[in-house]
Formats: C-alpha cells, sequence, structure tokens
C-alpha cells in the first residue's frame, strides 16, 4: 500500500512538473522545453547561488548617510545586459522579464505603486495585469455579418520587454565606521515604460509603472544570468550587475527638506552638471576622511 502511495504521488509530481514547462498558446512568456541540452555541460553555478548577504549594520555605526535617486537609461551600451533579450530565449531573461515572472507566475516579488518609493501601497496581481496591457480603441475590423464593413475592435496590447526604457532605483549611500568604508545599498527599483500615443504608437514619453523592494528581488536576481562579452562560461548575474555597479546612471534626486528632483529646479546642462555636482560629492566626502 505504502509503495502504491508512492507511484501516485511520483506521478503527481511528473504531472504538475510537466505542465509548468509545458507551452502555453495564449501566453507568449512561457517557453516549451527542449528534450535536448542546449550546451555541453549542465550549468549549476547560477542556478544555486545565492544572494550575498549584507555586513550587518548598526545605528551606532552609520555617521553619515545620504539618500539619493538614480536613473538607469537603457539605451546605454553599457545596460544592455539589463534590456536585453527583448524576446524570450532558453538560458537568459531581460531584468523586466525576471520582475513580471516573479510578480505574476511565482508571486516572489511585491510591486508597489509608482507614487509611493516608500513601499506601503501593494499591488495585487489584477492591479499588475492591468498595468501590463492597455487597449487600442482605434483598431478596425470587418465584420463577419457585413462584408466590407468595418467596426471598432479594440486590441490588448500588453507591455514588452523592448517598451521598457529606463529603470529608477533608490540607495543610501553611508560611512561605516566599524568598517572605516563608504557603502551603498539599493533600497528599491522603479520599473518606467515607453509612453506612447493610441493608434500611431509614437513615444511620447515615460510612464512609471511600479516599484519593487529590492532586498526582497536578491534572491531572485542572484540566480539569473546576464550576458557578458568576451566569456561565455564567466556570466554574472542580475544581482552581480547591482553588488559590482555594473551600470550606468545619473543623479535625479538627492534627499532634501523640499522632497524636490533635479528638474523641478534646473533643466537641461545645468541638470547634468547638478547631477554630477552630487556624484562628486559623494566621492569627495570619502576622499576627505582621509589624510595623505
Amino acid at each position: 500500500m505504502k509503495k502504491l502511495k508512492m507511484f501516485f504521488l511520483f506521478l503527481f509530481v511528473a504531472f504538475v512538473t510537466t505542465g509548468s514547462f509545458a507551452q502555453d498558446p495564449n501566453n507568449s512568456d512561457v517557453l516549451k522545453p527542449s528534450k535536448y541540452p542546449d550546451g555541453i555541460y549542465t550549468k549549476e553555478n547560477s542556478r544555486t547561488r545565492k544572494a550575498i548577504p549584507y555586513t550587518t549594520l548598526r545605528e551606532a555605526d552609520v555617521m553619515w548617510s545620504d539618500r539619493i535617486w538614480r536613473m538607469i537609461d537603457l539605451k546605454e551600451k553599457i545596460n544592455h545586459p539589463l534590456y536585453y533579450p527583448t524576446e524570450l530565449t532558453g538560458d537568459r531573461k531581460s531584468l523586466f522579464q525576471v520582475i513580471k515572472d516573479a510578480a505574476l507566475i511565482d508571486g516572489t516579488i511585491t510591486c508597489f505603486a509608482p507614487i509611493d518609493d516608500e513601499f506601503r501601497n501593494e499591488y495585487t496581481k489584477t492591479e499588475i495585469e492591468g498595468l501590463l496591457a492597455r487597449w487600442d480603441s482605434t483598431k478596425k475590423a470587418e465584420d463577419p455579418n457585413n462584408p466590407g464593413v468595418y467596426v471598432n475592435a479594440p486590441q490588448k496590447i500588453n507591455v514588452k520587454s523592448s517598451d521598457i526604457t529606463k529603470y529608477q532605483i533608490k540607495e543610501d549611500w553611508f560611512f561605516d565606521r566599524q568598517r572605516s568604508v563608504l557603502d551603498v545599498r539599493i533600497i528599491g527599483i522603479e520599473v518606467i515604460v515607453a509612453k506612447t500615443t493610441e493608434g500611431s504608437g509614437d513615444v511620447v514619453g515615460d510612464k512609471p509603472l511600479f516599484w519593487i523592494y529590492f532586498p526582497e528581488a536578491r534572491p531572485l536576481f542572484a540566480n539569473q544570468e546576464v550576458y557578458m562579452r568576451h566569456n561565455d562560461a564567466e556570466r554574472r548575474t542580475l544581482d552581480d550587475i547591482f553588488w559590482k555597479r555594473l551600470f550606468s546612471s545619473y543623479v535625479v534626486q538627492e534627499s532634501n527638506v523640499y522632497k524636490r528632483v533635479i528638474s523641478e529646479y534646473t533643466v537641461g546642462l545645468d541638470a547634468l552638471i547638478e547631477s554630477d555636482k552630487i556624484k562628486n560629492e559623494i566621492f569627495e566626502f570619502e576622499h576627505d576622511m582621509w589624510h595623505f
């Protein structure tokens, strides 16, 4: 009897496992697995990696801190590992695809309203699905009952990885006197999509979608490979990208009494100068801690 129970349990696990990898004809975000290995060896390093835990930090050891908001522009070449692949592949995913799958399929990442970077207003799965789709009411189709007559046929358009233009990160820079180092920790990431016009689809700006809490996403990021030039055998993970600061960004806001972003009090070239000024102040703070 015990062996019979074990047999049925094995069949159930096999059925569930097979179903989870089967391709859904209505969902292009799920890949059908191949029965042939795509490579000369089995990759285990990144699949089993765990996020490196942060060093213990006490409030008494933080003698200085500054909160910074940065913008990561995915058009910059150094940031392409976060943008590509725009289409699903078997061994890699874009950062947006990882976040989307974790929020909608696995439920391992919580999404928060774009106006809330303090992670209080959570989105439900239904609300996230609504954010990642829009209806184009300008589409028309031929009426099957009246040949030659075209009627409105709203079309559902899903947000794709190629639609993501930027990511905003919220981070804290601090000086830890226990270790005598200037360190930084990312608090959250905001996903920003291209804002388009209805019908023509022309890009007219950017639209924030939601925030995610970075420490919650780190275990997932630690298992997701990204493309690295020159050596496919030594790929990094998404967590490595953020941990090692392998991305380019510019400052859009520093903590201030007015809670203003840089674009509210300066624009154009002056805004870039202000951004570089804030980054330089952080660098000089650490440099001035030491005497040579």
